[in-house]
């Protein structure tokens, strides 16, 4: 690991024509010298703002980042709008947002701004941007669809000059890894591109995607987002943390979405991806609590499915998540949770459902085999959580009581082959080659 320090971090610090590594992290001084050298660099006097951000289910400093970009741009820009970049997760209510960015109780400092929710589900608030012909869909998905896909954003793109993308990189399920264009696409995007997407990513699978850098996914990303009207600029933050949530910034790329993303998504899978010798008969996945419900707290299975043996199983450890989805739960009780060949082999049956949710209940399930009508999980995935348990058994997932578990017990069990991973969901776990 390249400029390692004691505590095993790396920091990075953006120069004009490449990177200083040090040993520890970011200090508030650096990463306000790293926003000055930025911003100073980009034509914003007169320009309408839009600033897209992560709600909670994201690990990352906004309360101190944001204002700190806002007293850097504020005095040279006309307008400025923050946008909770929500993909199909629900609104946030006002006063949440203004936590999240840490300008509550202090509203009239940041006068210049208004914050919103991107509205996926309301067409009044979408705009067609473009369209992915079958041809190029073909070429960017290395022939795996042939299909015409319209590209919609929230028409706030096109009333606005400029974009801010300010958001965290970590390995992710669908796109490799998060951030960049991707708070575009699907970040605030319509429903037709975020089902695309997502079932994209499903039918290449989470083992195969995760953590890495270059795929179709990305490739839709950057085509897609490359539609707005609107200048595109990013600041990538490369967080650290702890089972207590984050700690401090390991690196801040600014720059062109794709050269930033670029950029974080390299320290990311230094800071991020942790490898193991073995896999797993059982893991323990414990949910931090910013995941409201299994759609986002999904992402403990697919962070950890890698490192578990075949016929092994995942425990979803969350105590606090009661609903499957806040926003698709009556869909996934109808369709249930199950691997991606099962729904490929009944794709006549199935693709009316949102492609979305689809993708969701494969990513949740792992990947497996459906043969002669019998569908063959590789592993099990077991809810420890507040989802009753017939619930459980109606989307053919596995129950425990999370009454009956104590969490620590499967602490320095690697031996047996148990592997407990108290804050799961944002570290991707491997297998060392």
């Amino acid at each position: 690991m390249l400029g390692a320090g004691p505590s095993g971090i790396i920091s990075e610090r953006m120069k004009d024509d490449g990177r200083e590594r040090t040993g520890r992290l970011l200090s508030g001084d650096e990463i306000g010298s790293i926003l000055d050298r930025a911003v100073n660099q980009w034509d914003l006097d007169g320009k309408r703002v839009l600033v897209l951000v992560p709600d909670h289910t994201r690990t990352c400093p906004l309360d101190t980042v944001f204002p700190m970009l806002y007293e850097r741009i504020a005095g040279r820009v006309t307008g400025m709008t923050v946008m909770v970049a929500l993909g199909t997760h629900p609104s946030l209510p006002q006063e949440r947002i203004l936590s999240l960015l840490g300008v509550a109780g202090s509203e009239a400092r940041y006068s210049k701004a208004k914050f919103v929710n991107h509205q996926w589900q309301s067409p009044d608030e979408l705009v067609a941007v473009g369209e992915l012909a079958a041809c190029e869909i073909s070429e960017l998905t290395d022939g795996r669809f042939e299909m015409d896909v319209t590209i919609s954003c929230n028409k706030m793109v096109c009333e606005h000059d400029i974009i801010i993308i300010l958001g965290p990189v970590f390995p992710h399920e669908v796109a490799g890894f998060s951030g960049g264009n991707k708070y575009i696409v699907p970040g605030i995007s319509g429903p037709e591109i975020i089902d695309f997407f997502h079932w994209l990513g499903a039918v290449i699978t989470n083992p195969v995607i995760n953590g890495v850098k270059w795929t179709a996914v990305r490739k839709v990303i950057d085509r897609s987002a490359a539609m707005v009207p609107a200048e595109r600029k990013a600041i990538c933050m490369v967080v650290h943390h702890d089972v207590d949530g984050c700690t401090g910034l390991a690196g801040l790329h600014c720059g062109s979405p794709e050269d930033a993303w670029s950029a974080a998504a390299d320290l990311s899978a230094r800071t991020h991806i942790e490898y193991r010798d073995k896999q797993y008969q059982t893991v323990l996945a414990c949910a931090p609590e910013m995941y409201d419900d299994l759609w986002t707290g999904g992402k403990c299975m697919y962070k950890v499915e890698p490192v578990v043996a075949d016929g092994g199983k995942v425990i979803i450890y969350a105590p606090h998540i009661r609903e499957l989805s806040l926003v698709h739960g009556r869909i996934l009780e109808e369709i249930g949770y199950h691997t991606r060949d099962f729904f490929v082999a009944q794709w006549d049956h199935y693709k009316r459902h949102p492609w979305g949710v689809i993708a969701h209940s494969t990513h949740v399930k792992g990947i497996g085999k459906y043969e002669d009508g019998v569908e063959k999980p590789r592993i099990d995935v077991v809810l420890a959580t507040g989802i009753p348990r017939e619930i459980c058994e109606k989307v053919n997932l596995g129950y425990a009581d999370p009454d009956s578990i104590i969490a620590g017990n499967f602490a320095g069990r690697e031996d047996e082959g148990i592997l407990y991973v108290a804050r799961a969901g944002e570290a991707l776990y491997r297998v060392r080659e």
